[in-house]
């Protein structure tokens, strides 16, 4: 069901629920710490012990997942002994009643056969950055033991986003060149003003289709939704995962129901408290370093794309910026390439050579495998509904003169990702602005925050962001550095899920400025 206003008031939803079993890989993980890099944030005698979660006292209906559950995410290809179900739940549109109704929420829940059934599940967000519940499926594909072993973890997707309830809110030819980043517009010699009419139309479009539900899709609400799920489940905390923009709506909870926290785990978390044009360049360092790791790995394994790797990319993403690609634009390759590179799936290090053969078919003629590539980035990040959820969400993005002028500055200081993530700051640029969600004040509980020296999603240079509002409200934090390239960190390292398990457990953070190897 999609979105609509009639489905929006419904009172009620019918719970639909599902199940897949999987299997697992056993890679050994292998922990490297490090000192502390910095003195973080409580350094006072024996902080009291956070309180423990507790398991749900009444659970979801939990069932078969749908087939096209499984087929979207892949599932049927992994290999590990990962069992999924899945259901839905009814929240209110709005917890405070200024608006009356409930939607849709979906959920995903994961487990292993040895998962102990009175284990408390950890809750997963990843925001806008990707579906939970796809974000979750990323463990199918890898050794995922080390956490599931211990808790089951449950993927709750945002407003709009994966199994929740679908937004529809764009006419196809401005979602085709939102895309596109406005390529194949009237007037392409000036794509930063093709775009911003693009955000005018786009926002126009959903904004009118969403009344008077629109300001219900940012961060905080988001945050509401979960805690609906604490109170179906009828316990007084829960854990809680914040995995890339995902983050910022697990901090927003943290504020909101900061009583009601037993863990928090913050993975490759979007900045926080940073303008549109810094928070964009952090990413676009991230990817371009993502790129740099892939060439690295595709060259050890004798990759199609030859001796240089990066060289091939540039070229290949010039060549569609000058529509030699026919109707492929620089901005779907740019998707496509992204989409790979920050795919949660565990394996994703394992599948250079597949990345290679769709661009070097490219190169060479053959679009066909690429085309494929692009449809799987842009189903898992170009949804309508990550567009309003996104924009709603986007701090005040730059002036347009300013967005011409980073598209030429970062044209040649990133030259794969730089010119068209400038251009790309015009897609929300019409969205009013709204103010940022507010940060924690204070909290009793630690904090684990991971994060990846090449993340080609939120970039690395983000984190200090959010480990300074941590400080600033006096909250007790460690962070975790992997150093392998990908998004998030704990679908990827073993290493990493040993300590978010370790912490799970028993509340204790490791030694601030830990390191898990790639």
């Amino acid at each position: 069901m999609r979105w609509t206003r009639a489905a929006v008031l419904a009172a009620t939803v019918s719970i639909a629920t599902a199940g897949c079993g999987v299997g697992p890989s056993d890679r050994p993980a292998v922990a490297l710490q490090r000192p502390a890099v910095a003195d973080t944030t409580t350094t006072s005698a024996n902080p009291p012990p956070p309180p423990d979660a507790e398991r749900p006292e009444t659970d979801l209906g939990w069932g078969e997942c749908p087939r096209s559950v499984l087929d979207s995410l892949d599932l049927e290809s992994a290999s590990t002994e990962v069992i999924f179900d899945c259901a839905e739940f009814a929240t209110r549109i709005d917890a405070a009643g200024a608006i009356i109704g409930n939607f849709r929420a979906g959920a995903m829940r994961a487990r292993l056969p040895q998962t102990p059934t009175d284990a408390p599940p950890v809750v997963l967000t990843s925001g806008a950055s990707r579906a939970s519940t796809a974000t979750l499926a990323g463990l199918a594909f890898g050794s995922a033991a080390p956490l599931l072993a211990a808790h089951p973890i449950v993927a709750v997707d945002r407003r709009g986003i994966g199994r929740s309830q679908q937004i529809d809110c764009l006419p196809p030819e401005i979602r085709r060149g939102l895309a596109d980043n406005a390529q194949f517009g009237p007037d392409s010699s000036d794509p930063v003003a093709q775009m911003m009419a693009l955000s005018r139309d786009a926002t126009i479009a959903c904004r009118d289709f969403l009344q008077p539900y629109v300001g219900t899709f940012d961060a905080p609400h988001a945050a509401d939704d979960i805690d609906e799920l604490r109170k179906l489940w009828q316990v007084e905390h829960i854990m809680l995962l914040g995995i890339g923009n995902g983050a910022n709506v697990a901090l927003s909870y943290a504020r909101k129901y900061g009583d009601h926290l037993a863990r928090l785990i913050l993975d490759s978390p979007e900045p926080v408290d940073t303008d549109a044009v810094t928070r964009t360049e952090y990413a676009v360092e991230g990817a371009e370093a993502a790129v740099a790791a892939f060439a690295q790995r595709c060259v050890g394994v004798g990759c199609s794309l030859g001796a240089d790797p990066r060289s091939a990319i540039i070229d290949l993403v010039s060549r569609a910026r000058a529509g030699e690609l026919g109707d492929i634009s620089a901005s779907a390759v740019l998707t496509g390439l992204a989409g790979f590179l920050g795919d949660p799936r565990a394996d994703q290090a394992t599948r250079a050579a597949e990345l290679s053969d769709a661009l070097s078919a490219a190169r060479d003629g053959d679009l066909d495998p690429l085309r494929v590539v692009i449809a799987r980035g842009t189903a898992a990040t170009e949804s309508d509904g990550q567009f309003v959820n996104r924009c709603t969400d986007t701090p005040l993005p730059p002036t347009p003169s300013k967005a011409t002028e980073l598209a030429s500055t970062w044209a040649e200081r990133y030259p794969i990702f730089g010119e068209g993530a400038a251009v790309a700051l015009m897609k929300c640029a019409a969205w009013p602005t709204t103010t940022a969600a507010p940060m924690p004040e204070t909290s009793t509980v630690p904090v684990l925050v991971l994060g990846g020296v090449a993340d080609p999603v939120v970039g690395r240079d983000g984190q200090p962001s959010v480990t300074g509002v941590l400080g600033a409200a006096g909250v007790q934090f460690s962070t975790l550095t992997w150093q392998g390239f990908g998004h998030p960190v704990s679908t990827h390292s073993t290493c990493a899920q040993q300590v978010m398990r370790d912490y799970l457990e028993g509340g204790r953070l490791p030694s601030d400025g830990s390191v898990c190897p790639a």
